[in-house]
């Protein structure tokens, strides 16, 4: 879901860019697992925050938007037993290929999946179910909303807990000029090791409440190697969140502006939800 008006100054800005191999914004920044898995290499405040909430349950665990298997290999690790469900299957590869590097008694307690967020019917429940790290950002109407929250509902036990996080929606942020550049210094890639200029572009539909981001790669020395990758997100603010939840079925239990427990404040970066069913 990549905004006309966002493509439209990427098109002018960098012309001779390549778009990654999906054009929406949902799926392109998910198909390389490496990059993934290098970009993300030093968040790990939120894999302790879902594994004592795993260690908490005592199994099993239902992950949803597993990824890389980030969080789900810790609480495997941890000694508690996960399920993993992810539609890339990029994503999907790169944390088979991680799991295969556990030993046997944690990768045994992993499950992986492919399978859809919004129509996944496992014929299971759990006392714990997660959408770690914004996954619930990629549901941009109401109805994918609801989809998503029918999905916990038919997982989840009685008594079961659903946690999740997603951005703060940051004002400056949502009002950056669409046509401005953001540089971003060098970044290495494991697709052929160069170093690649990283920019980014900015742009908000007020009415969808969706930011896109337009990651730019430019290559050193070849410009028909660069590429850029769009980056969509649906903004929950936080009264409209808990709103959700209530008319979803579902009661707060914590909501949070860190994995510490600290309270939401203007400078938070993510708001972080524990519910029960109502």
């Amino acid at each position: 879901m990549v905004l006309p008006s966002l493509l439209h100054t990427w098109r002018t800005k960098v012309p001779r860019r390549k778009a990654t191999h999906s054009a929406t914004g949902s799926e392109a920044h998910y198909e390389d697992g490496r990059y993934y898995d290098q970009a993300y290499r030093r968040r790990r405040h939120d894999v302790r925050f879902y594994t004592n909430l795993a260690l908490e349950s005592g199994g099993p665990v239902l992950e949803l938007g597993v990824g890389t298997g980030r969080v789900a290999l810790a609480i495997g690790k941890a000694g508690i037993d996960v399920v993993g469900v992810e539609p890339m299957a990029p994503m999907l590869a790169r944390a088979r290929e991680r799991l295969d590097k556990l030993p046997g008694a944690a990768s045994n307690r992993i499950e992986l999946r492919k399978g859809s967020l919004e129509r996944l019917r496992l014929r299971r429940k759990f006392p714990l179910v997660i959408a770690p790290f914004n996954v619930w950002m990629h549901l941009y109407t109401r109805e994918e909303v609801e989809r998503g929250f029918a999905t916990v509902r038919h997982h989840l036990e009685k008594r079961g807990r659903f946690a999740f996080d997603v951005l703060l929606p940051d004002p400056v942020s949502l009002a950056r000029e669409p046509t401005k550049r953001y540089r971003g210094g060098e970044v290495p890639h494991p697709r052929d090791g160069s170093r690649y200029r990283y920019s980014e572009y900015f742009s908000y539909d007020p009415s969808a409440q969706i930011e896109t981001v337009m990651m730019d790669f430019e290559h050193p020395d070849d410009e028909s190697r660069s590429f850029c990758t769009p980056l969509t997100q649906r903004q929950f603010f936080p009264a409209e969140l808990e709103a959700l939840l209530h008319y979803n079925g579902f009661k707060v239990e914590s909501h949070t502006g860190d994995f510490k427990g600290a309270a939401i404040r203007t400078a938070t970066e993510s708001q972080v939800v524990i519910a029960t069913l109502r």
